[in-house]
């Protein structure tokens, strides 16, 4: 009976332990691609990184400079866009004070015209008395003659 422990013990220490197995492999990977390959491999590997970084650096550049110039005609076309904007809304201020002003004017020289009726309204009156006063005059001038004229009449 200790045979048959004994055998079912190796069975299972050799189906269920599997360092023994693990370290061998490890070793034979080792030994595969550092001392049969001489390290040709890390080389390689060295070799391909330097060439990634060297591509990464260029790609890097290169797309810096692309998006800088991408950056700077999106920059400049806002720029643009805002630049119209504040010209369209100084425009309109502009417009919104110079109609401020023509209106300033137009009951500025509303107000003149009224006054300027108002003096010619004036004039006209003393011109209309001048020329009542004249035409009266006038006529006690007339009648005065009419009535010297009457006394070197016979009649």
């Amino acid at each position: 009976m200790d045979k048959i422990a004994k055998d079912v013990g190796d069975i299972q220490s050799r189906l269920l332990h599997h360092r023994p197995i693990v370290n061998a492999e490890i070793r034979y990977f080792v030994r595969e691609f550092e001392e049969k390959r001489g390290h040709r491999e890390s080389r390689l590997l060295e070799s391909l990184n330097k060439m990634v970084v060297e591509a990464n650096d260029q790609m890097q550049t290169t797309n810096l400079e692309a998006v800088n110039q991408d950056l700077m005609s999106n920059l400049t076309k806002r720029l643009e866009a805002a630049k119209h904007m504040a010209d369209r809304v100084q425009q309109r201020e502009l417009e919104a004070q110079q109609s401020n002003q023509m209106q300033l004017n137009m009951e500025r020289l509303k107000e003149e015209w009224a006054d300027f009726l108002k003096e010619q309204q004036r004039l006209k009156e003393e011109v209309d008395e001048e020329h009542a006063k004249a035409v009266g005059q006038l006529s006690t001038h007339y009648s005065e003659k009419k009535m010297d004229l009457a006394k070197f009449s016979p009649l």
